[in-house]
């Protein structure tokens, strides 16, 4: 995919993950934060013909993705430049500072001190994105993070993240481009006005075919080895302490200690949405399925399948697997749409048209909306660099964020434990 094409035809003609796998390779981990306790920095004020001094940490495939949105953007006019770049792997690294001549670091403590830099992107492995996060805020910066915010094992961090980024200044959007389609705010202006009377059951899916072996997470070295070119003990991060292991390094998304499989990896894309549209916060309690049925190289699940219910009497299903993609829903992504039933009626999701389907025996009339702006990579980029600049909320904030990962961090605990994981709001804590 060139840097050059508009910004329809790009979202038209590929798809995220096929510009991912055309970007570069698999990104990898970073320094972990120190949890110092120094106020935070204050960013550049940004004027609205102020050009964005924009960074990336992580030049694996998410992060050459989010590069040459970034690129693309420059390109159409958005005044933004890509002046420094970060990575844990020298070859990446290297490959990524000369493509888009920026300033290359090793470490990503060092980049956050450049007082020039106004955003910086993060695409390392899950475990690392909190930690970077956080270190981030309180260098002052602006914030795009690939999904998942945060680890499977990480709530307190989730948490603590939460509440730092919320107290800050600082404009913070995850990477989770589905947000950007206006079907989920139009749905919400819809349920929010009654049109399904009480929603009652929200189902959600993914589906796919992919190990994250071979195939999909290619190993750029075999003789790859710790030292000044590839720093292990920063990819560990707070991970349990491992022998060097080139496939844990490369493909990393297949091990529990760094990844989730399905649910963190794929469920924050769909999850998020019915969350935004039903406006519920933290469920009441969570139990979690699955297991391999397909792919056995791997540690974590293909399979996974979520069911949450939440104090507003709201039931949310989340199912999918990556041994077979058959998306049950509207050839629209995700691979399976969100189905929200209320008690008067139900809201779907067909093709570019939101669709009211009545309950049998209600006087309700079906209807079909059409969804006024279908999804796009580069435009939810977009929408962060408008947002540094406004101070506005982002279409993907650090509360949807939480309220998202939270529900899937217990879906995960529960089919690990074999154990219904609850939510005490109280104290603000996952019992199991």
């Amino acid at each position: 995919m060139t840097a050059d094409r508009s910004e329809s035809s790009f979202s038209n003609r590929t798809t995220r993950r096929t510009f991912i796998r055309n970007a570069g390779t698999v990104a990898a981990a970073w320094t972990i934060g120190t949890g110092s306790t120094a106020q935070p920095a204050r960013g550049r004020v940004l004027g609205a013909n102020d050009r964005i001094n924009f960074a990336m940490i992580g030049c694996g495939g998410e992060g050459n993705a989010l590069l040459s949105m970034v690129k693309i953007l420059k390109d159409q006019g958005v005044n933004v430049e890509i002046v420094a770049v970060c990575d844990i792997y020298r070859p990446r690294l290297d490959k990524t500072a000369e493509r888009y001549k920026a300033k290359a670091y090793s470490n990503h403590k060092e980049l956050l001190a450049d007082s020039s830099i106004d955003v910086v992107g993060i695409a390392t492995p899950d475990h690392i994105h909190g930690y970077q996060i956080i270190d981030a805020i309180r260098a002052g910066k602006d914030i795009y993070c690939e999904k998942p915010i945060t680890h499977w094992r990480q709530f307190e961090l989730t948490k603590r993240l939460f509440h730092e980024v919320s107290k800050s200044d600082r404009v913070f959007q995850l990477g989770s481009q589905y947000m950007s389609d206006s079907a989920w705010s139009q749905a919400r202006r819809m349920i929010k006005e009654g049109q399904i009377g009480q929603p009652v059951h929200a189902e959600v899916g993914f589906f796919r075919v992919g190990d994250w072996g071979e195939r999909g997470m290619p190993i750029d070295d075999p003789d790859a080895e710790p030292g000044p070119d590839l720093d292990w003990e920063a990819f560990l991060g707070d991970s349990p302490k491992r022998e060097f292991d080139v496939s844990r390094f490369f493909r990393w998304r297949m091990y529990w200690d760094y990844a989730g499989g399905p649910a963190t990896d794929l469920y924050p894309h769909c999850l998020s949405q019915v969350i935004y549209m039903l406006g519920v916060k933290m469920p009441s309690l969570v139990v979690g399925t699955g297991g391999k049925l397909r792919y056995e190289e791997r540690e974590v699940p293909d399979t996974c399948n979520i069911l949450a219910e939440y104090p507003e009497r709201i039931s949310v299903s989340m199912v999918g697997t990556q041994a077979n993609d058959y998306p049950g829903a509207r050839p629209r992504p995700p691979a399976s749409s969100p189905i929200i039933r209320g008690w008067e009626a139900t809201l779907t999701f067909e093709n570019e048209e939101i669709v009211l389907t009545p309950v049998q025996g209600t006087k309700k009339e079906g209807k079909r909306v059409r969804i006024e702006r279908p999804f796009d990579h580069v435009r939810h980029v977009k929408n962060l660099l408008d947002c540094c600049r406004t101070r506005e909320k982002p279409e993907y904030p650090v509360d949807l964020a939480y309220y998202t990962q939270t529900p899937i961090q217990m879906g995960i605990l529960s089919l690990r434990e074999g154990k219904v994981a609850r939510f005490d709001s109280t104290v603000e804590k996952i019992v199991l």
